[in-house]
C-alpha cells in the first residue's frame, strides 16, 4: 500500500487534498504520511529540496509540510524559491522553538509553523485550516450573487479570494495575508486589536509575544502601499492594533 514517495487511501475514498510532506527523518515521515492517510489525506513524501522538485514535477500538490532543517538547502530557502513562482500552501515545521525562526518562516512566505515534536491532530487541523483559507468553499462558489468589496480603486472578492489592483492586476496573497485583508476591509475606520487579527489571520489564539500578525501585516503593506504612493491604507495605533483608513464600498 505505501512507498517511500507516495502514499493513498484505497479507490473506495473520495478524491482528497494531496499533501507532499519534506523531512530528512524517515521515521517522521512515515508516522506522519500513514496518521494523515488514514484521515483521509493524499500524501507524498520527500527527503530533501531536491526530492520535494521532482515531486512537485511529477505530482499535483495542495500544500506542503516543509522541515526547516534539512540537508543541502534547508527548509527557509526552499520556501524562499517555492514563493518565486507558487502561491501553494506551505506548514513550517521545526526543532527550534525560537520565535525569530517563527517570525523569519512567516517572513519567507510560510502560511503556519508548527514545533517540534508536536501532536499529529495539531498538525492535522493546522493543514485543514491552511486549506480553507487557501481555497474557495464550494458554498462560495455555488453563491448567486458574489459580494466585492472596494477601496482606493483596489477590489477583494471573497468568493475567489482575490486581490485586483487599481490597474486591474491580480496581487499574490498568502492565505494569512487574504484573511487579515479581509478583517480589516470588514471593519474600515475601526481599532482592531493584534490580538483579534491574529486570530482571524491564523485561526488560533494568540499569545503577547506573538508577532507573527506584524510580518503579515507589514507583507500586506508592501503589496496594497506600492512605493512612491503617498496613501497610507493601514495605520498603527501604537499600542492599540491597526486601523484601516480607507472608505470601502460593498459591491
Amino acid at each position: 500500500m505505501a512507498t517511500d514517495d507516495h502514499l493513498t487511501r484505497g479507490q473506495d475514498v473520495p478524491p482528497s487534498a494531496h499533501v507532499l510532506i519534506v523531512d530528512d527523518d524517515g521515521q517522521i515521515r512515515q508516522l506522519v504520511a500513514k496518521f494523515l492517510v488514514g484521515n483521509g489525506l493524499r500524501v507524498s513524501m520527500a527527503r530533501d529540496g531536491i526530492e520535494m522538485r521532482d515531486v512537485l514535477i511529477r505530482e499535483a500538490i495542495d500544500l506542503v509540510v516543509l522541515d526547516l532543517m534539512l540537508p543541502g538547502k534547508d527548509g527557509l530557502e526552499i520556501c524562499r524559491d517555492l514563493r518565486k513562482t507558487s502561491t501553494m500552501p506551505v506548514i513550517m515545521l521545526t526543532a527550534r522553538g525560537d520565535d525569530m525562526d517563527r517570525v523569519v518562516g512567516l517572513e519567507v512566505g510560510a502560511d503556519d509553523y508548527l514545533t517540534k515534536p508536536f501532536n499529529p491532530h495539531e498538525l492535522l487541523a493546522r493543514i485543514k485550516a491552511v486549506l480553507r483559507r487557501s481555497q474557495a468553499s464550494p458554498q462560495s462558489i455555488t453563491e448567486p450573487v458574489r459580494r466585492h468589496y472596494g477601496f482606493d480603486g483596489w477590489t477583494v472578492d471573497p468568493s475567489r479570494r482575490e486581490l485586483t489592483d487599481p490597474a486591474g492586476v491580480l496581487v499574490d496573497l498568502s492565505g494569512g495575508e487574504f484573511d487579515l485583508l479581509m478583517a480589516l476591509v470588514e471593519s474600515p475606520n475601526r481599532i482592531l486589536s493584534r490580538e483579534r487579527l491574529l486570530e482571524v489571520a491564523r485561526n488560533r489564539t494568540a499569545n503577547s509575544f506573538d508577532r507573527s500578525v506584524d510580518v503579515l501585516m507589514s507583507r500586506l503593506r508592501r503589496k496594497i502601499e506600492r512605493d512612491g504612493s503617498e496613501t497610507t491604507l493601514i495605520k498603527t495605533v501604537r499600542g492599540a492594533g491597526y486601523l484601516f483608513l480607507p472608505r470601502v464600498e460593498r459591491r
